[in-house]
């Protein structure tokens, strides 16, 4: 039995990861800066660790990481969300034989960067929107002629996204900040599971509700051709591993161009196969590809269940909203292992707690502690 740990368990997408090894065979652990995380009650976790954040001392945090690998022989790790820049200088720390599911830091740090990675994407070919830091001239002069899109070059879950109309001012000057021309078109979000290149499964998803600009309840989209064409191509003589996923935008003439990339899992990560997507993390070089699941809309039933009552002085949307909410499936609920479900309330407090109390988003209240902004590699 091979021993797992995931450095992350209060996301959804964690949950799922954790149940797709616990079907592979695994002993799973799970580290966490919180205390309380959803995965914690999970019957599929052995254990869970508490570890420092690494926006609190990075070094004591990858020594609470390193600690863990040793004591409990742990044969992989697995990084979850935005702490896999973090997780990634672990690499030439690890004892013989243990793998990291991360590409290297440079190369997720490249595709972190938003200007970055449109530029990486720009030199292959591939179609993306005109995009600039905001200390580049060039910047100035597309939000004076296009309506835009201002936000961070680092950034996750839309913190400090803002969209801008033609001739506003830019917030602001810095190379920390990026703008972008505001596309019009349909949002899709890909999930790829990626060895040295070499592409086990993509999936393509689109939001039905949304909390902000983070998609709680979403469909699966089997007719993204462009999308898919543009993910192969930009994997092309790739050794990336690793999960890799992208935002695009699909216009009227089916043309698609990535906005932005996240080089970590995301909700996508719910169409995979449970068992199938266990045994390519755990054998990828052996692996051909990963079966998708048979269901194709999915939602954090919680969330979605907020949102739809948020819209209830709103009849037609609200109505859409309930619609969408039954015909979903729940990512958390397992009649396996019902407690992440039954206790998710009380696990995610250090979440709820600061978003209720501090005005953060949801999206920030999880993310703050663990987020990358750019530090030298």
């Amino acid at each position: 039995m091979k021993t797992v740990l995931l450095t992350l368990g209060r996301l959804p997408k964690a949950l799922a990861i954790v149940r797709a090894c616990r079907a592979a065979g695994c002993r799973v652990l799970v580290a966490d800066p919180f205390r309380w995380h959803l995965c914690k009650p999970s019957r599929d976790v052995a254990q869970s660790f508490r570890v420092t954040a690494p926006n609190t001392s990075l070094s004591a945090y990858l020594a609470d990481l390193l600690d863990i690998i040793d004591r409990e022989a742990v044969d992989l790790v697995i990084p979850v969300s935005e702490e896999a820049l973090h997780v990634a200088k672990l690499r030439t720390q690890l004892p013989p034989g243990v793998m990291l599911w991360a590409a290297p830091l440079v190369q997720l740090a490249e595709l972190h960067h938003k200007r970055d990675f449109i530029a990486l994407a720009a030199c292959k070919g591939l179609p993306v929107p005109e995009t600039y830091t905001a200390d580049e001239a060039g910047a100035r002069a597309l939000a004076r002629r296009s309506d835009y899109v201002e936000k961070p070059v680092h950034s996750c879950s839309g913190i400090g996204l803002r969209f801008a109309r033609a001739g506003d001012a830019l917030v602001s000057d810095s190379a920390e900040g990026l703008v972008q021309t505001h596309l019009e078109g349909e949002l899709i979000s890909s999930l790829s599971v990626v060895s040295r290149g070499r592409e086990l499964a993509t999936v393509f998803y689109r939001g039905r509700v949304f909390a902000g600009t983070v998609a709680i309840c979403f469909e699966r989209v089997d007719d993204a051709d462009s999308a898919q064409r543009w993910v192969s191509d930009f994997l092309a003589d790739s050794d990336y591993s690793g999960f890799l996923a992208f935002d695009f935008i699909v216009d009227g003439d089916g043309v698609a161009r990535a906005i932005e990339c996240n080089p970590r899992a995301t909700s996508g990560v719910h169409f995979f196969d449970s068992a199938s997507l266990g045994e390519a993390l755990l054998n990828p070089e052996s692996t051909s590809s990963i079966r998708l699941t048979a269901g194709t809309r999915f939602q954090w039933a919680y969330s979605t269940l907020t949102e739809t009552y948020a819209a209830i002085f709103k009849p037609r949307e609200f109505i859409r909203r309930f619609r969408e909410m039954r015909s979903a499936r729940d990512v958390i609920w397992a009649a396996h292992d019902p407690l992440p479900f039954l206790l998710m309330t009380p696990m995610s407090w250090e979440i709820l707690w600061p978003a209720m109390t501090t005005g953060v988003s949801l999206g920030e209240a999880t993310q703050r502690d663990i987020a990358w902004f750019g530090e030298s590699s």
